[in-house]
């Protein structure tokens, strides 16, 4: 049961519920959607007093020899499913509720102000203190020294000693011994000694509560977490249980190992909470064992953070133990206590630094946590103090869009918070801690990591060392978690997806002497995806753990998920191990390259130079080699030298041909030294231009005119391109509008032609001249002598409407004729209600294939109109060609498809409703078949 002691000596920060924890989803990425943190105002408090929760153990004994204890494996009928977990194919009881809440995070999306550039080399300035590291924005792949990968292996997951899959995500996570690994997934575990040899299991987590009692022993809820506790030479388990309730009580279940020998036997604890404690994530520091929660209320309303101390030194002994807590308040989830890597621990009685995504997208929130087990009032919280840092923006607003090979099913990213764990090195001259987590860059998602350090007067204060963004290039980089080892060297491990790839595991790095910001090591796949996650299932591995090898402090091992083949509930685990150089080896000589200029653009063949120019950055100049890569078809790159010692330069030669395709080109300079090797990018940018015609065929009577489009298509930079064209036959002219223009637009051609011009098909050549090149289209220009017009007086210029049937007011008119000196006019310039009509039965000649007629129209009201309607006299089908009310337009064509040899029967009306002053009236002319 809880206990609340003491005076209230501070007031806690007063936030608005904002939204919930996610733990885990089966839906599609919107089901998951929550409020996100808005802008707030942060503020700094020391909670102690009556704001410390006191949950004294609610039982505990020391287990069997794990050894001796036997558990069947991934069966559904003794697994209750993890709260982070969706079982399959249902998910029982109260847990579903939890399901569509995430934890508060920063809303917007800024540029990434930490992405890192193309790799320049290594900085020599490793002297400890606050530097800022931002590295600005760029998108070039990297490369660099490859770490040594030592013999991964499969933990439990699917085909691991015949482990059934029953529940995701799999919520991996290890640790590491002296000997020993052990790997807990939701809702499982087993220990295996380094090279993957089973020691123990795979059974349930809950197998080490056996005869326990309580729901600690019946339930097998899986978030569990394990940690080696490397001051001790032990071992930490714990899980959460009774979550299917809808009510509660809810259980964190703890078990501590009585020796460094994880088979052995277990001081095992249960704390229980009214609330639900959700996503619980644990670390160790000398003076408490801590775990952050997301809280939830038993109906599954969002409570807020939550850190509880647990009386480490105790557990260590089987003794009753405490647990101290504080809340955060609801504006704050997803925190990480600091866990002690190295075997230095941080100074006598250092409080433990928290951390949490910021109340914006330039922000982390951090907070210090020091317990007092004899007197808890005496307890203190300290935070959240807002500590600024690059801009960012969370991977997929918070949900899923990680894409994946062969599938349209997209993987959550858990972009609303930090990713486990944050490991504490303290090397002597300087306290760090290392952090990740998943932002949008690059066209994708990268590796957000911060590399903070303690000082103060209390040697406990962080403030930011350096930080970047691991994109580089557009795939898909989350689920990361990171390390140091001895030598200050940084491990990140991290799942890798994109449309073209199955979500892999891949690992990068950085020496202390790189520059900072930057992981200067490249990347490494380690493991290759062989399947895509499918059906509904969202949520991927949820966690994973990098750690630091006790047993030489330079070996990390990283543990997270794969799948073997496509499909929902099939995950599997992989634990592998790898060194960076400078640990167990020394440092590499290394050198930087940088381009001058680091881009060009051409119109056409050219040839463009550059400066290729290399420095010492650590150790002894060494012999360069120069190579390029990703050149596009049609251009060749040459270096002179093609060699150079580290300091000296070369020339880059970069020459293209009509042939090299139009676009945007990232050619890869490499320089591959016998101890680094480094790349670095040079944009091409080769512009063109295409001509374009439609339609591609014009047909006209002799003596009249036709237009088509010239579409002038653009490629890279814009250009000015003349357009002409050839192949006019005699009396015909051909006019663009305009005449030159940049490409990326469009020019109206109009071909005339003569009474005279011959008949006949003529390809027409349209031309467009460019900056260095001439594009061509082609237009078959179709010339035809004018048909008999069957229609009695079709331009109205006999001066009257004779050969037409009148109805009401029609004339003959010289006011604005289309052509000759004539138009029909069909009703009056005055207002006349009623509807006036121009009639004429016709045979369409042979080969007519179009009527085409000219109207004008004067329509002051929107109630009147002109209309046109044809009769095919053989099927007295009658269609309507026009009805309109456009006010004074000038002359427009209307143009209907005829079938030659039948009889039509042509009306040309007018509608005007009499309003006074409002007269409508039409004009018609140039009646004929084509």
């Amino acid at each position: 049961m809880m206990q609340r002691k003491g005076v209230l000596a501070a007031t806690v920060l007063a936030a608005a519920v904002l939204g919930g924890a996610c733990t885990s989803s089966s839906s599609s990425s919107s089901s998951n959607s929550a409020p996100a943190r808005s802008t707030r105002a942060a503020d700094s408090s020391v909670l102690t007093g009556d704001d410390v929760e006191v949950h004294p153990v609610v039982a505990h004994d020391t287990s069997p020899a794990l050894r001796n204890i036997t558990s069947p494996v991934g069966a559904a009928s003794t697994i209750a499913g993890g709260a982070s977990s969706d079982a399959a194919p249902t998910m029982p009881g109260a847990k579903a509720q939890y399901r569509t809440k995430r934890v508060p995070f920063p809303t917007g999306t800024p540029a990434d102000g930490a992405l890192q550039r193309v790799l320049i080399g290594p900085s020599r300035n490793v002297t400890p203190g606050r530097q800022s590291a931002s590295t600005g924005v760029s998108a070039a792949p990297i490369t660099g020294s490859a770490p040594t990968v030592g013999t991964s292996f499969d933990s439990i997951g699917r085909g691991y000693s015949n482990f059934t899959v029953n529940y995701a995500p799999p919520d991996p996570n290890s640790a590491v011994g002296l000997t020993q690994i052990i790997t807990v997934v939701n809702s499982g575990m087993t220990v295996q000694n380094k090279t993957g040899g089973v020691l123990y299991g795979p059974a349930n987590t809950n197998a080490i509560f056996a005869g326990f009692g309580g729901r600690c022993e019946t339930t097998n809820d899986g978030d569990a977490v394990v940690r080696y506790d490397r001051l001790a030479d032990r071992w930490l388990v714990s899980q959460f249980a009774n979550v299917s309730s809808r009510s509660g009580p809810f259980y964190e279940c703890v078990a501590i190992s009585k020796t460094n020998d994880a088979t052995g036997e277990w001081y095992r604890y249960s704390f229980e909470f009214t609330d639900f404690p959700d996503y619980p994530k644990v670390s160790v520091w000398p003076d408490a064992y801590y775990i952050t929660y997301n809280m939830f209320s038993s109906s599954g309303a969002w409570r807020g953070g939550k850190s509880c101390a647990l009386d480490r030194v105790k557990m260590l002994a089987g003794l009753a133990a405490t647990q101290v807590c504080f809340n955060t308040g609801t504006n704050y989830g997803g925190l990480l206590a600091a866990d002690l890597d190295s075997p230095t621990p941080p100074p006598t009685g250092a409080p433990n630094v928290h951390v949490a995504l910021g109340v914006t997208s330039t922000t982390l929130a951090t907070w210090k946590f020091k317990p007092n087990f004899t007197t808890p009032a005496n307890s203190t919280f300290v935070g959240p103090t807002s500590m600024t840092v690059a801009s960012y923006s969370v991977a997929c607003g918070g949900g899923s869009c990680v894409p994946q090979l062969g599938t349209t099913n997209t993987i959550d990213s858990l972009g609303d918070r930090l990713m486990f764990r944050l490991p504490y090195w303290n090397f002597g001259d300087r306290q760090s801690l290392v952090v990740t987590h998943a932002v949008t860059a690059n066209g994708g998602v990268g590796v957000r990591w911060y590399e903070l350090r303690l000082g103060g007067t209390d040697s406990a204060t962080p403030s930011l060392y350096q930080q970047g963004t691991f994109a580089p290039d557009s795939r898909y980089r989350w689920m990361s978690s990171a390390a140091f080892d001895k030598a200050g060297n940084i491990g990140i491990g991290y799942s890798l997806s994109s449309a073209s790839t199955y979500p892999s595991i891949a690992i990068t790095g950085r020496f202390p002497h790189d520059t900072l910001g930057t992981m200067g090591q490249g990347e490494t796949v380690v493991q290759s995806g062989l399947g895509s996650q499918t059906g509904t299932l969202r949520r991927w591995g949820d966690y994973a753990s990098m750690n630091i090898d006790p047993a030489d402090d330079c070996t990390f091992w990283f543990t997270t998920e794969y799948l073997k083949s496509s499909g929902s509930f099939n995950w599997s685990t992989r634990v592998v191990p790898f060194t960076l150089p400078g640990c167990k080896t020394p440092y590499p000589s290394d050198f930087s390259l940088a381009a001058s200029p680091a881009s060009g653009s051409t119109f056409g063949a050219t040839t463009l130079t550059s400066t290729i120019s290399t420095a010492v950055t650590f150790g002894s100049a060494q012999n360069v080699v120069l190579s390029a890569t990703g050149v596009p078809t049609g251009t060749t790159a040459s270096f002179s030298p093609t060699s150079v010692t580290a300091g000296g330069s070369t020339q880059l030669s970069i020459t293209t041909t009509d042939s090299t395709p139009a676009g945007t080109h990232y050619i890869t300079i490499t320089g591959t030294g016998p101890d680094s090797t480094k790349s670095i990018s040079y944009t091409l940018t080769v512009s063109d231009f295409g001509v374009s015609v439609s339609p591609t065929s014009l047909t006209l009577v002799q003596g009249n005119s036709g237009t088509a489009t010239v579409t002038v298509s653009r490629s890279g930079s814009a250009q000015s391109v003349a357009l002409s064209a050839t192949g006019l036959p005699t009396g015909a002219a051909a006019t663009f509008t305009p005449a030159s223009m940049s490409s990326g637009g469009a020019s109206l051609l109009t071909i005339t032609t003569a009474p005279t011009t011959p008949v006949g098909t003529f390809p027409i050549t349209i031309t467009g001249v460019g900056t260095a090149k001439t594009k061509t289209a082609s237009l078959s220009l179709v010339v035809r002598a004018p048909l008999a017009n069957p229609f009695t007086n079709p331009g109205f210029e006999s001066a009257s409407t004779t050969g037409w049937t009148s109805t009401r007011t029609t004339s003959a008119v010289t006011s604005y004729p289309r052509s000759g000196a004539y138009s029909a006019q069909v009703g009056a310039s005055t207002p006349l209600a009623g509807t006036a009509q121009l009639s004429q039965t016709v045979t369409a000649p042979t080969g007519a294939t179009k009527l085409t007629l000219w109207y004008r129209i004067t329509c002051p009201s929107t109630r009147d109109y002109a209309l046109v309607t044809i009769v095919n006299n053989s099927t007295a089908k009658t269609t309507t060609l026009l009805k309109t009310c456009t006010n004074n337009q000038g002359w427009k064509q209307l143009t209907t498809a005829v079938t030659a040899g039948v009889s039509y029967r042509l009306n040309l009306s007018n509608y005007d409703d009499g309003r006074a002053g409002l007269a409508t009236f039409t004009q018609y002319d140039d009646i004929r078949f084509e």
